[in-house]
């Protein structure tokens, strides 16, 4: 403890790093409600005891885009407890804040407010599950934002070019530039790398000598041919990648010998799917930066929920089951009873000694019945542990593998999918499943109007985020788009070259950014809608199913009928019709005749739905159709250089680029590599390591780096 309190001088910058903390997550599970807070409350606890600077977050604080009252008041109240004081802050910013802060009704950093007291400062991008979202844009960090408890920065509004302006902070003779960037839909981010459409702008003066911090939240896994983004998209002149949104801990920073820079990955801080990667023991990260030099070191989690894992392969025990013996499956039944006994007394053992591990473990039992086996009942083998475990609903999970076989057409094979080792399994999404299948569908049951990314997304919103109305409204915008397309055309009213026309303007806006802005605009108009029909009963969430399929269609025809004192909803006299458009909860259409029954008590007339199967050909009518975009191939030169690292305390020698002087903020590009580079010390302490060290010995001069000009 004396060797930390020597190197924490005025030179010092100490940073907590924590990344996907996912608060709410179960909140309303009996027994794992409240283990995201009691995490949170530890990471600020080790804020606090550390006398950090200021903490860094890497995304997806919360769990939900839209967290509960409770959640929201349990985070304000933590963060009010811990980050609040008299304390002095220690360093300074050095950039224009209205340009990091653009984004907020107050434009500056939280502790520099008169109105305020703070004495650690919270800085966080937004991940993927609390992304702004609505007509405004807003997301939870927003709240938090206006409330002065969160610094939110790196959000970016527009979808086809960014420009990464950094938070410059200098405490004695140390200078950090700290870039960041929200989660944005891994394809579209992929493209605007490629096209060289996201810059990072560079401090004009000295610029060798600042640390360069970059925060970033996507996939870093490949799930995906633009599914993901790789290292070598990101500049070369960085020092330290904090990269969110991946949730196994891999903290220790790793170097990247293309790029020569180091990227830590300190993952989750709750398990939220039982996987093999949320088994790993969880961290945060105290980082501490000196000058051109840095030092991680790894900090364990202890308030988080024991999680043991095993797989186990009927086909590999021969001596012990046959699958035609009549008692086969009894003695699977006992033998996997016997693997999650041994994992309980496992967690029993690390458990004693730490009062602050919670009591009931995490177990998950995975279990390949290949080769001819019977799954047994899963609901009575759960049954046994249901006082022992915190997951007694899905202790013990049956799959099989099977070959993936080339026929055309074959259905997608979701078991397989689903059944993964690999720890990506969270990382499974809505939109590509359906892009998954509709590459595999039959002929008959293609898309027709829409790519099968936009789709996708349409669904992603429908599921994740219940937007109700963005399926119908996306595929309402296209077909207006189509019908204004094949009007300018002019094309001959024949159903085959129609049909091919349609297919040919399909085809054009694949990946590309026009197909990103119809979802947004379908998006949009959804909320619209529900924001100009607050009283609509469809926009309810507590109508059920059924009830939605007796509740009238609302109408916005001045000439409609009055509202009937008696069952719900209102429909039109029959054989009335109305070109008004209809406010149904599915979304908005062209509304149509329809019949109305007499109402009554418990008796809601039926609904009629707001859009018919309207051919393109009964419906031409538009404007003008907006070009296409293609993504432009990018080409990367640069040369690898390969450095031994040693076991602990480290000097790396990198490759030092020569410094140019660049005029205001340059921007930097993909591409340049670098020639010669001098020392940049890199250590990591263990948690479990008590021996002194000093992470800023072998020091030696800055280097240089040379930026990059448009």
């Amino acid at each position: 403890m004396t060797s930390e309190n020597a190197m924490d001088d005025e030179d010092t910058f100490k940073i907590l790093i924590a990344t996907d903390i996912h608060l709410g997550y179960l909140e309303k599970d009996a027994i794992r409600g409240k283990d995201t807070f009691v995490t949170f409350e530890e990471i600020l606890k080790h804020a606090k005891e550390n006398k950090v600077d200021f903490i860094l977050l890497g995304g997806d604080l919360f769990h939900d885009n839209k967290p509960s009252r409770g959640t929201n008041h349990y985070c304000m109240e933590l963060l009010r407890k811990y980050c609040m004081g008299d304390r002095p802050i220690m360093f300074e910013i050095l950039s224009d804040q209205a340009v990091n802060f653009g984004n907020s009704k107050f434009p500056w950093v939280n502790y520099q407010d008169e109105n305020l007291n703070i004495s650690i400062p919270v800085f966080s991008v937004h991940g993927n599950h609390d992304d702004p979202t609505g007509a405004d844009g807003l997301c939870a960090l927003d709240l938090l934002s206006c409330a002065g408890l969160v610094n939110h920065f790196g959000r970016s509004r527009s979808v086809e070019k960014i420009d990464i302006s950094p938070l410059l902070l200098q405490k004695g003779s140390s200078k950090i530039a700290m870039y960041g960037i929200g989660s944005i839909p891994d394809e579209r981010l992929y493209r605007m790398f490629v096209n060289n459409q996201v810059t990072m702008l560079r401090p004009r003066e000295d610029e060798s000598s600042w640390f360069n911090l970059f925060v970033i939240h996507q996939n870093r896994s490949k799930h995906g041919a633009t599914n993901y983004i790789p290292e070598q998209f990101l500049d070369d002149f960085l020092d330290l990648v904090v990269w969110g949104h991946e949730h196994e801990c891999k903290i220790t920073p790793v170097r990247n010998e293309q790029q020569l820079f180091y990227v830590t990955q300190p993952g989750s801080s709750v398990v939220t799917s039982l996987s093999p990667g949320e088994a790993v023991k969880k961290h945060i990260g105290l980082l501490r930066v000196k000058g051109r030099k840095m030092n991680l070191q790894k900090i364990a989690l202890q308030t988080v929920r024991q999680f043991f894992i095993q797989d186990v392969v009927l086909g590999d025990h021969p001596d012990l089951f046959n699958p035609d013996h009549p008692k086969v499956m009894q003695k699977v039944e006992g033998f996997c009873q016997a693997k999650v006994e041994e994992m309980l007394e496992e967690a029993e053992r690390e458990r004693l000694g730490n009062p602050l591990v919670p009591e009931k473990p995490l177990i998950r039992l995975r279990v390949d019945y290949s080769g001819g086996f019977e799954a047994f009942n899963t609901m009575r083998f759960n049954q046994k542990f249901v006082d022992r475990l915190a997951n007694p609903k899905d202790v013990i999970h049956f799959f099989r593998h099977r070959e993936t076989k080339s026929t055309k057409g074959e259905d997608i094979d979701f078991d397989q999918i689903l059944s993964r080792t690999s720890s990506d399994v969270m990382q499974l999404r809505v939109e590509d499943l359906v892009k998954q299948y509709f590459e595999t569908a039959e002929k008959n049951v293609q898309l027709s109007l829409l790519t099968e990314q936009g789709m996708g997304k349409a669904v992603q919103e429908f599921v994740d985020k219940e937007e109700r109305d963005a399926i119908e409204e996306l595929i309402n915008y296209q077909l207006e788009k189509t019908q204004r397309y094949l009007m300018e055309r002019s094309v001959e009213a024949v159903e085959e070259k129609i049909d091919e026309e349609i297919r040919r303007f399909r085809d054009s806006k694949k990946n590309t950014a026009e197909e990103d802005e119809e979802v947004r605009e379908a998006i949009n108009r959804a909320k619209a809608h529900r924001a100009q029909n607050p009283g609509d009963p469809f926009l309810d969430d507590d109508i059920s199913p059924s009830e939605e399929a007796d509740v009238a269609m609302d109408s916005d025809d001045a000439s409609a009928p009055p509202l009937p004192t008696r069952g719900r909803g209102r429909g039109r006299a029959r054989g009335q019709s109305s070109s008004t458009r209809g406010t149904s909860r599915r979304g908005k259409g062209a509304a149509v005749p329809s019949e109305s029954k007499p109402s009554g008590r418990g008796r809601a007339q039926k609904i009629v739905s707001p859009v018919k199967s309207k051919s393109i050909m009964e419906a031409f009518h538009g404007t003008s159709q907006r070009p296409s975009r293609s993504a432009a191939p990018k080409n990367y030169t640069d040369e690898v250089t390969i450095v031994d690292d040693s076991d602990e305390d480290v000097s790396i020698t990198r490759p030092s680029k020569p410094a140019q002087r660049i005029s205001s903020l340059s921007s930097s590009r993909q591409g340049s590599q670098s020639q010669s580079q001098s020392y940049k010390g890199v250590c990591y302490d263990d948690d479990d390591d008590d021996d002194e060290f000093d992470p800023f010995k072998n020091s030696s001069s800055s280097h240089g780096r040379r930026g990059r000009k448009q």
